[in-house]
């Protein structure tokens, strides 16, 4: 299962943000155990070296925590896990009012816009 990574962004920061969701989606529950830095090396298809600097960063940011002996686990600070996802909430928010006030729409335009994709999807359902 290897992954494919943009150039324009350090693999070790698209593999944080990637288990990061997977944390904010409930996928990896606080107190789960990551694989092994071998084993998702293997599985992300990168070098050891970048999932050790991948768990570090990670463990440096509290998302997780490293055991010694027994590996690293999910953060279970019930309050940093919802610092990161308002975190990611607010990125995903910025990018997308930047990206639709680059073509031009107001901020009523854009609440206007969500409103209507909103009810759309409904719709769909």
């Amino acid at each position: 299962m290897t992954a494919k990574y943009d150039a324009d962004k350090p693999i070790y920061l698209q593999i944080i943000d990637r288990i990061s969701k997977e944390i904010v989606r409930g996928v990896l529950k606080p107190g789960d155990k990551l694989p092994s830095v071998r084993e998702m090396a293997i599985q992300s298809g990168v070098n050891p070296n970048t999932i050790q600097r991948t768990y570090s960063e990670m463990e440096r940011m509290e998302i997780v925590e490293t055991k010694r002996g027994q590996g690293t686990f999910v953060t279970e600070n019930e309050g940093m896990l919802l610092h990161l996802k308002k975190a990611m909430e607010t990125k995903v928010v910025e990018s997308f009012v930047q990206s639709m006030r680059e073509i031009g729409a107001s901020e009523r335009e854009i609440v206007e816009s969500v409103e209507r994709f909103l009810e759309e999807g409904e719709n769909q359902k």
